[in-house]
C-alpha cells in the first residue's frame, strides 16, 4: 500500500467514527424549539396518532459513545489504519505461525514416537493407522475421497492396482515428492480410423468384445503406445503408465473414455506433501498402505 493510499484509508478510517460521534451528539442536543420531554409534537396523523418528545435512554447513548471509543483504541492496537500495524503489532501471519509452533511442539513428539519402525510393521498398530487416517481426510480426501475410492482421474488406493508402485518406499515417494503423469494427444497421428482401431485393441487387452479387423489393425498401430505401456499393454511403473489389460481404468473404460484418451491425451499432477515432513508423511503412508494390504 503506498504512502498515499495509507494516509486516505486512515483518514477515512478516523472521520468515520468522528463522524459518527458528531452525528449523535448533534441529534441529541436539546433545540430552543422543541417541546419539554415527554409532551406532544405538533405532529398529528389520522386525527389521534400522536408522536411525543422521547429522547433515547442516557444508557442508550452511553453505549453509542462507547462503541466509538472501543473503535479508536482497537484501531490503536491492531492494523487497520492503513499501513500501521498496531502498537500490539499484530498480524494474520504471526498469529498462524504461533499457532503453527504451538501445534508442532505439542503434536511432533507424538508423529516423531513411531519414527525408524518399517512401515509394513506400523501398519499393524492401531495408533499409527489412525493418526495416519486422520492425515489422509485432512490432505488428501479432497482428490481420492474420504474412503480413498478415488474418482475419474484420482486412482483408486483400495486395490492392489498402482501407477507407480505400491511398495512402501514407492509410495513415501509418491507422497513427499508427488507425481507428473502426462499421455501426449494421438488423434493427429492416428487419424479417426487409427483412433478406433487402437481403442478396439485395447479394448480387447481387457477381455472386451470389439471388430476382430479392427483390433488386428490396431495391434499393429499400438506400438505408439508400446514405449510407455508395454507391448503387452500391461503398463509401466517407472513412468506411471496404466495396466490397460485388467478392469481399472483411471478416467473411465468405456469406448468414449478411451477414445477421448487417446484423441487428447490426458494429464494428471499430484502436488508434493513434502512440507508435513518426514514423520507424518510415513505415517501417512503406513495408512494408504494398510488400504490395499487387508490391515
Amino acid at each position: 500500500m503506498s504512502n498515499g493510499l495509507s494516509i486516505f484509508v486512515t483518514a477515512l478510517a478516523l472521520l468515520n467514527v468522528i463522524g459518527c460521534g458528531w452525528l449523535v451528539w448533534w441529534t441529541t442536543r436539546p433545540r430552543t424549539h422543541e417541546v419539554a420531554k415527554g409532551e406532544v409534537i405538533d405532529h398529528v396523523w389520522d386525527g389521534d396518532l400522536q408522536e411525543r418528545n422521547n429522547p433515547l435512554p442516557r444508557w442508550w447513548l452511553i453505549l453509542f459513545f462507547l462503541s466509538m471509543g472501543f473503535c479508536l483504541v482497537y484501531l490503536a492496537l491492531f492494523p487497520g489504519l492503513g499501513t500501521f500495524r498496531g502498537v500490539l503489532g499484530w498480524s494474520k501471519e504471526s498469529q498462524y505461525e504461533q499457532e503453527m509452533a504451538a501445534a508442532r511442539a505439542k503434536y511432533d513428539p507424538i508423529y516423531a514416537s513411531f519414527a525408524g519402525r518399517e512401515i509394513p510393521d506400523l501398519a499393524n498398530d492401531q495408533r499409527a493407522i489412525a493418526l495416519g487416517r486422520s492425515l489422509f481426510l485432512n490432505n488428501c480426501t479432497a482428490c481420492h475421497g474420504s474412503d480413498a475410492r478415488g474418482a475419474a482421474g484420482f486412482p483408486n488406493l483400495t486395490d492392489a492396482d498402482w501407477l507407480y508402485g505400491g511398495a512402501p518406499e514407492q509410495i513415501v515417494e509418491t507422497i513427499t515428492h508427488g507425481r507428473q503423469g502426462i499421455m501426449p494427444p494421438l488423434g493427429a497421428v492416428l487419424g479417426d480410423a487409427g483412433v478406433q482401431e487402437v481403442v478396439s485393441y485395447v479394448l480387447s487387452l481387457s477381455g472386451r468384445p470389439a471388430p476382430s479387423d479392427q483390433v488386428a489393425a490396431g495391434k499393429a498401430r499400438f506400438v505408439l503406445c508400446a514405449a510407455c505401456h508395454g507391448p503387452d499393454g500391461m503398463g509401466n511403473q517407472e513412468v506411471g503408465a496404466p495396466n490397460l489389460s485388467d478392469e481399472i481404468w483411471l478416467y473411465g473404460g468405456s469406448r468414449a473414455a478411451i477414445t477421448k484418451s487417446v484423441v487428447e491425451g490426458r494429464s494428471g499432477k499430484m502436488p508434493a506433501h513434502d512440507w508435513m515432513g518426514q514423520d507424518k508423511v510415513r505415517l501417512l503412508a503406513t495408512y494408504v498402505y494398510s488400504l490395499s494390504h487387508g490391515h
